[in-house]
């Protein structure tokens, strides 16, 4: 891929509203961290956004929700989505959101990944996360895309996502993508 700064952009995320862990402590989140950072960078460069989620909720538990979540990777799961994009080729960009879970990304992030070609494409992750930034999912990513270009990717604290807009604008130049 040439100039990023003229891509198409694709924000793919899987974000949980509600019941999450934040600084220690369970609190009810209108919207999810990661959902907050796929917005700001819809903001500042545009795209299409789109939310990967699950046709099976997860608990409104948080704990419950993480007991789940620990159930599908160690069974190396692939929940079905509620909604699917029909291409992803008329993108060349693809940033990629998900929330930290147990090391890596949520197992419907990898069905995402597994419903398309990502040859030839370039994905850009982002997490967010209580402490333990990327963890092995950038690594996992590149695994499941083996003929993408995988640039560096942007771990979000979730306490501070509401004032990221300048961290998220610096990542986003450091990529060469404004």
């Amino acid at each position: 891929m040439g100039n990023l700064k003229e891509a198409n952009y694709l924000i793919a995320y899987y974000s949980r509203k509600g019941n999450n862990y934040v600084s220690g402590k369970i609190v009810d989140l209108p919207v999810g961290n990661t959902e907050v950072a796929a917005n700001i960078i819809e903001e500042i460069i545009g795209g299409e956004l789109f939310h990967i989620d699950t046709v099976q909720t997860y608990p409104k538990d948080y704990t419950e929700t993480t007991n789940v979540a620990k159930r599908e990777l160690n069974s190396n799961a692939r929940p079905e989505l509620a909604d699917y994009l029909e291409s992803i080729d008329a993108y060349d960009v693809i940033f990629l959101g998900y929330p930290n879970w147990w090391g890596t990304a949520p197992m419907a992030v990898f069905t995402f990944l597994e419903e398309h070609d990502f040859s030839g494409k370039t994905i850009i992750p982002f997490c967010t996360h209580e402490g333990s930034g990327f963890g092995h999912s950038e690594k996992d990513i590149a695994e499941a895309c083996p003929n993408a270009t995988i640039l560096q990717g942007l771990a979000i604290h979730g306490t501070s996502v509401n004032f990221s807009k300048k961290d998220i604008a610096n990542w986003l130049n450091k990529n060469g993508v404004i």
